[in-house]
This record gives structure tokens, C-alpha cells and sequence, in this order.
């Protein structure tokens, strides 16, 4: 495999897997394709560490994000924004019409336990949404300890988590750390074409939308969960995708989750030791920052077009900096088939 996108995803995609997709379509209510779906969910379920749902929906992670607060949140939510994601979560629940407060801290910085913990001192909350890797800003909110901090301060709070970034390429843990959503997104360290989003779904948070109303269709999960007994979905899902993951998932599970956390925390190291050495910054806060894409700070005023431009020729291309970050950061992702020799290559 010749990788050259070095970008937040949509990421490279493995010829075998790419290959997949081209098999015989399905009808979707068939036996076969119930064994197909049902044995994916299962591989799925291994990737989160957790024994309850794992649901497959035809859509970005951001339709996931939308499926939280429509399901799990009769009135309140508190989101936490430090970066594009998580304003996008706030904006999401706002759409919905929610009573929705932001906990911020500023792009670069973590989401402080203390902060949280006081925010639900004040006001209880149906949800709290945080995202675990803004890849917006190179930074890995601390989920676990929050999450605590949540169970002590305000345990019937539900925690959503969008994963989007980092599932398959960093350790989460659903049920040890007591998580109720996790969303992630088949583009990015599932390393799949853009398409597909999965949602981990606790008992809890399935026992609380029973007093949600007004959930939507295309996303309730009470729904999706009718269907996912019967190894099956409301609507036609993506078979070819669907065919992709179930080939993608035995090659994760094959190389070994610990091997592939491994992997991606090493070539997160690299890139950052790197860009020390040149004189550049970091964007994120010294022990907060993300395994699976690095925020460069552009501290010596490249020309970051131009330097992609060469890249391209060299069948290589990184990312600007997003949003307000356009030309003040230069992301570097080391995601999903991307290996150590390829980032060697990149930084040489």
C-alpha cells in the first residue's frame, strides 16, 4: 500500500478492502445478509470492549452525534467545546432544540475534570457530550477521568463520546469505563471509505429514551435496536460498506488491538519529536495530545499550500489547519493503514 493521505480523513483505503466492496449486492432482508451484519456488529463489538449493542448506521458520525441528544435527551445538555467537534455537538443539540450550556476551554486545552464537575454541581443534565479527539487541534480529552467525575458528581448524567477520530487507533473502553454513547465514523482509524458511523449504546441509555419524546425515525435507536435483533436494519444500509467493514475488522483484529494502539501512539511520538526538532510547536497541551493526528504549530511561517503542493508531487498530502486555525497549524494524521516507515518517509 502506497499511502499518501496524511490528513484527518477520509484516510487510505487497503486494496483488499477497497475489493470488497465490488462483491454481488444482497437483498437486505436475507438470511445472508443477516449473517453478514450480525457477525460485523459482533467484530465491532471487540473494538469498544463492551458486551452490550453496537449499532451500523448509513451515515456520517455527525447523524450520530444528532442521535444522542434526539434520544437520550428529554431537555438538558452540557456540551464540551474545545474545538470544532464539539461545537459542532453544541450547535447539534441547539438544532434540536434542547437547553443546551457549553463548558469551553480554549482550542489547544483539555476539558478540565474540576470544570466538569462543577458545571453539574450547579445543574443537572440529562447528557454531557464530549469529544475524545478533536482533530481539529491535535488533542485527546481526558474521557476516562471525566467520566468519573461525572459518575461522582452527577451519576444519572449520561456520556456520550464522539470517537470519531480515534476508535480503532486509541484504547477505549465502553463498559470498564462506564461510557453510555460512543460514536466513531468508518473514514478515520477504521480506515474504510467515508459512509458509515457506529454507535456503542449502554443498557442504561437504552432503558432512559423509553422517556424521550419525539426521537426522530431515521435514528431512534429503540428502533434500531427492533432490528438489530433480527440482525437487520429500519432502512437500506450501505451492503457494499457493510462488506468492506466485515473484511476490515478481521484485519484490525488480526494485527492485535493492543499492536495497533501501540502503532499509533509510536507514530504520534515520532511526528511530535519531529516537529520539535525543526523549531516547530505543538499545538495541544503537553500530556493531552492526540495518537492519531498531530497539530503542528506553524511557528516558522510556512507556506503551507506550497508545501502541500510539493507533497502532492511526491503522491503525499498533510492538512492546513481548520477553521480558525487555517495557516497557523499544519495537521499531520498517523491513522488506521499508515505505518512508521510511511511517516519516516513523509517527514525525510
Amino acid at each position: 500500500l502506497m499511502t499518501r493521505l496524511f490528513i484527518p480523513g477520509p484516510v487510505d483505503v487497503d486494496a483488499e478492502v477497497s475489493e470488497a466492496q465490488t462483491r454481488d449486492m444482497l437483498p437486505h432482508r436475507s438470511e445472508q445478509f443477516e449473517s453478514l451484519f450480525r457477525r460485523t456488529w459482533e467484530k465491532a463489538s471487540q473494538l469498544y470492549a463492551t458486551s452490550q449493542r453496537v449499532f451500523i448506521t448509513t451515515s456520517s458520525g455527525t447523524g450520530l452525534q444528532e442521535a444522542a441528544v434526539r434520544n437520550l435527551a428529554k431537555e438538558t445538555v452540557l456540551s464540551c467545546v474545545n474545538g470544532a467537534f464539539g461545537e459542532r455537538w453544541h450547535n447539534v443539540a441547539l438544532a434540536n432544540g434542547k437547553e443546551t450550556d457549553k463548558l469551553e476551554a480554549a482550542w489547544g486545552e483539555p476539558i478540565l475534570i474540576e470544570k466538569v464537575a462543577a458545571a453539574l454541581e450547579k445543574k443537572s443534565y440529562d447528557i454531557i457530550t464530549i469529544v475524545h479527539n478533536e482533530s481539529s487541534t491535535g488533542l485527546e480529552n481526558p474521557v476516562r477521568e471525566i467520566t468519573s467525575a461525572v459518575q461522582e458528581t452527577s451519576p444519572e448524567t449520561l456520556i456520550c463520546v464522539d470517537a470519531v477520530s480515534s476508535l480503532g487507533g486509541v484504547k477505549i473502553e465502553m463498559d470498564a469505563w462506564g461510557l453510555d454513547f460512543v460514536l466513531t465514523s468508518s473514514q478515520k482509524c477504521l480506515g474504510l471509505p467515508p459512509g458509515l458511523a457506529l454507535a456503542a449504546v449502554s443498557d442504561r441509555a437504552m432503558a432512559r429514551l423509553k422517556h424521550v419524546p419525539n426521537r426522530g425515525w431515521y435514528f431512534d435507536l429503540a428502533r434500531l435496536e427492533r432490528h438489530l435483533l433480527k440482525d437487520s436494519t429500519p432502512a437500506t444500509p450501505a451492503i457494499s460498506l457493510i462488506y468492506a467493514l466485515d473484511v476490515q475488522l478481521d484485519r484490525i483484529l488480526a494485527e492485535g488491538l493492543e499492536n495497533r494502539f501501540t502503532r499509533h501512539s509510536e507514530m504520534a511520538e515520532r511526528v511530535q519529536e519531529w516537529a520539535l526538532e525543526q523549531g516547530l510547536g505543538l499545538f495541544a497541551d503537553e500530556g493531552y495530545r492526540s495518537k492519531t493526528v498531530t497539530a503542528v504549530t506553524n511557528t516558522l511561517d510556512l507556506d503551507i499550500a506550497k508545501l502541500n503542493a510539493y507533497l502532492m508531487k511526491k503522491d503525499m498530502r498533510i492538512a492546513d489547519g481548520y477553521g480558525p486555525l487555517k495557516d497557523k497549524t499544519i495537521r499531520i494524521a498517523h491513522m488506521s493503514e499508515i505505518q512508521l516507515k510511511d511517516i519516516e518517509q513523509l517527514l525525510k
